[in-house]
């Protein structure tokens, strides 16, 4: 549990306050920079449908896999040595996809770039557990509004600035950012160097802690399986809510880009409030049911009053993504030890990404058989409503270590 002694929030901590900020703002821009200007890529690097469709699946998949790499990670570099070798990755992802001369190494920049996306996304919630256990609801709600933005950002000034200066040049900017974050990471690391020199004897050396089994955790499942739902219904809208308005409700390809912009901009109250409410609310599961009826009530108005009231659907849609932050901010709230959140963010976040890479490639194959939008939203429906299970399962608080431990 978060120690309730309120610190002053610079207090000793001001690197890591700014560290968290950057890699927020680091851990989207490789997912979100490449697709507005695959128009300009394709000048250069001659592109296939199933290598087009690879960019858009790697994210899932190698966030998946970094969910149950991120923890072995921190156990052998820590916590803040895991963030810079996330960095390291994440840039060294952006300069090789700006310099790539074909698709393999594309591809291959793309990897490196998701496998640090995925670890940075696992400890970022235990290193806000570690540096602020006073304030994981506050750092939890800006961090992911940042995240966010990083989204954003990236998708809106790629095609710009790729006219300007290139793809290549679009592509690798982005690099900037990360080594930005790795400069407050390592001022942190050499400052807790040089606290251990400086204590040298005081104490032994702590065993680290492992927490598994988490299969067998309740709470471990329940969040693991809220968090699926988030995801499979963010990447699915990701890939295809463009083409689903564009044939339900009538909408233009840039209308259309523009509506999945609008799901992602109001996502970010909700990205705000969400952590601060699960802080103070006895009930968890009101939350979670306010994202499922949400989600539920977009898909319905799209299946059966898609045209007069467009926006509406999509804003609910955007509104249903409460969930993400809500996960995020009970990873650290229903862990009682470091250990603990390290090992359910990774579970939870490994079987979730895995999940979602599956939700586009069904919508696919949905609409593929059925000829029509009908039964891909019908199967959207059914998966918001799967949340219903963890909205039950979750409202009263219980703890994975203790779970574990019986």
């Amino acid at each position: 549990m978060p120690d309730d002694r309120r610190l002053p929030l610079w207090a000793g901590r001001s690197a890591a306050l700014v560290g968290i900020v950057l890699v927020a703002f680091s851990l989207r821009q490789a997912v979100a920079a490449i697709s507005p200007i695959l128009g300009d890529v394709l000048v250069d690097v001659p592109l296939s449908t199933l290598d087009i469709g690879w960019l858009g699946t790697l994210p899932p998949l190698l966030f998946a896999g970094s969910g149950f790499i991120a923890p072995r990670v921190a156990r052998r570099f820590g916590l803040d040595g895991g963030i810079v070798i996330a960095l390291v990755l994440i840039t060294a992802g952006h300069l090789i996809r700006a310099a790539a001369p074909g698709v393999g190494v594309l591809l291959v920049g793309s990897i490196v770039a998701f496998a640090g996306t995925g670890i940075g996304n696992v400890l970022l919630p235990s290193i806000v557990r570690r540096y602020f256990p006073d304030r994981v609801a506050l750092l939890t709600a800006v961090y992911v509004c940042i995240v966010g933005v990083s989204t954003a950002v990236p998708a809106a000034l790629a095609a710009p600035v790729a006219q300007f200066a290139g793809w290549r040049f679009s592509l690798g900017i982005w690099s900037v950012t990360s080594i930005a974050a790795l400069v407050p990471w390592l001022a942190v690391i050499l400052r807790e160097r040089h606290r251990r020199a400086s204590h040298a004897g005081t104490a032994p050396p702590s065993t680290a802690t492992v927490v598994t089994g988490l299969w067998r955790s309740r709470v471990a499942l329940s969040i693991a399986l809220a968090f699926s739902t988030s995801t499979i219904l963010t990447y699915a809208s990701f890939a295809w809510l463009p083409e689903i308005l564009g044939d339900v409700a009538g909408t233009t390809p840039a209308e259309g880009g523009v509506l999945l912009a609008v799901t992602g901009l109001v996502s970010v109250p909700g990205a705000l409030l969400a952590p601060l409410l699960v802080a103070r609310l006895r009930n968890v599961g009101w939350l979670i049911g306010a994202g499922i009826v949400s989600f539920v009530l977009g898909y319905l108005g799209l299946l059966f009053a898609p045209a007069p009231l467009t926006l509406l659907w999509v804003l609910l849609i955007g509104l249903g993504s409460i969930l993400f932050p809500v996960c995020l901010v009970l990873i650290n709230g229903r862990t009682r030890t470091p250990a603990g959140t390290v090992a359910l963010s990774g579970f939870a976040q490994g079987v979730a990404y895995a999940l979602g890479a599956l939700g586009p490639l069904l919508v696919g194959l949905l609409h593929d058989v059925s000829h029509g939008w009908t039964l891909p939203l019908l199967f959207l429906l059914v998966v918001a409503l799967v949340a219903i299970i963890p909205a039950v399962t979750l409202a009263r608080p219980a703890f994975v270590e203790d779970e574990l431990a019986r």
